[in-house]
């Protein structure tokens, strides 16, 4: 028997991210992650107990431009099924005492059915992929997510705000970091102003990282040029670019970097806000979730046709980490509820 069973989303290593965050502090709670892909593979590199099952459907991104949002959608209702079914198994078999979802609906639903208290993580309320006539697909989905969610014993979201009902505002959700800047950037063997390019657990994101050293190589400066390509991209950009491919410490890179280039992802987001490092986050065109987290940032698609001029300004600009303690607030609602 565990204490928790922690359904995590591998679409994105964001959730997973900043799950670990909180899971960080589960020292007296025994702990099992379910997850997939790029996600369990971060947890098996930090000795996390998880069991890889999800395979979460990919989006058809063309040149930064997210594409057949129907069909994605459709894929990822019959993903849904299939994890309800790998949920009911595992939860049969742990009977643990509370489960926590971070944008696991099928989790929940297994959860609530057997009575079992159940948490939310999430950043979204409700999806926005698809307009016109296949639209009434979604709104059914998202009907059915603020059921699932209005059952959850918690649902925390990691921002500032007030509370409201079994709605909890814990602010940012970060991990920690627990070495000086300068030490990291020796670790690293970052010796001049440093970029960091990251784009997330998929190849989705190449064209960003085409469009950035293309960039880079216009502004003609003696810059250490680190590309996170993640655990879906091989490839190699030329004898002046390192390809750390994929890791489990882009957060540690990202504080000691002095600009990240990246996808709008919240929690990449999050953490270059509260480590202090210069960023600019340009969205995949046509995902809502990208696009209103670019937004809040100030940026847009089309501004990585002059991410020259951007890195410029953010090489120039003054860090200003900010506290967070979204991470310590989650476990402290999750443990309490133990």
């Amino acid at each position: 028997m565990v204490d928790l069973d922690f359904f995590s989303s591998p679409i994105g290593l964001g959730h997973i991210t900043r799950d670990i965050a909180i899971a960080d502090n589960f020292e007296d709670i025994s702990t099992k992650f379910v997850t997939g892909d790029g996600a369990a593979k971060i947890l098996k590199n930090l000795n996390f107990k998880v069991e890889n099952e999800y395979i979460p459907p990919q989006f058809i991104v063309q040149n930064g431009v997210l594409k057949n949002s129907t069909r994605w959608l459709w894929n990822y209702y019959q993903y849904y099924k299939r994890c309800k079914n790998i949920a009911k198994k595992i939860i049969e078999t742990d009977n643990p005492k509370i489960v926590v979802s971070d944008e696991d609906f099928a989790s929940l639903t297994v959860a609530q059915n057997k009575k079992i208290p159940s948490v939310l993580i999430t950043d979204i309320v409700q999806t926005n992929f698809v307009n016109g006539i296949t639209s009434f697909i979604e709104k059914k989905m998202n009907k059915s997510m603020k059921e699932i969610m209005k059952k959850c014993d918690t649902v925390i979201i990691p921002e500032n705000g007030s509370d409201e009902g079994n709605i909890r505002r814990v602010g940012p959700i970060v991990r920690q970091i627990n070495f000086s800047r300068e030490d990291l950037r020796k670790k690293f063997s970052f010796d001049k102003k440093t970029i960091i390019i990251s784009i997330g657990g998929t190849d989705a994101g190449l064209f960003l990282i085409e469009k950035t050293l293309e960039s880079i190589r216009k502004i003609n400066q003696d810059l250490d040029v680190i590309v996170i390509s993640g655990p879906s991209l091989s490839k190699e950009f030329g004898d002046s670019v390192r390809n750390f491919g994929f890791v489990s410490n882009l957060h540690e890179m990202i504080f000691a970097a002095d600009v990240i280039v990246s996808l709008a992802g919240k929690s990449t987001i999050d953490e270059a806000r509260a480590y202090g490092t210069p960023g600019i986050f340009i969205p995949i065109k046509g995902h809502f979730e990208q696009e209103d987290n670019a937004r809040e940032e100030g940026f847009v698609f089309e501004d990585v046709n002059k991410l020259d001029k951007l890195i410029l300004e953010k090489l120039e600009q003054r860090r200003n980490p900010l506290e967070t303690k979204g991470a310590i607030n989650a476990y402290n609602i999750i443990k309490k509820m133990i």
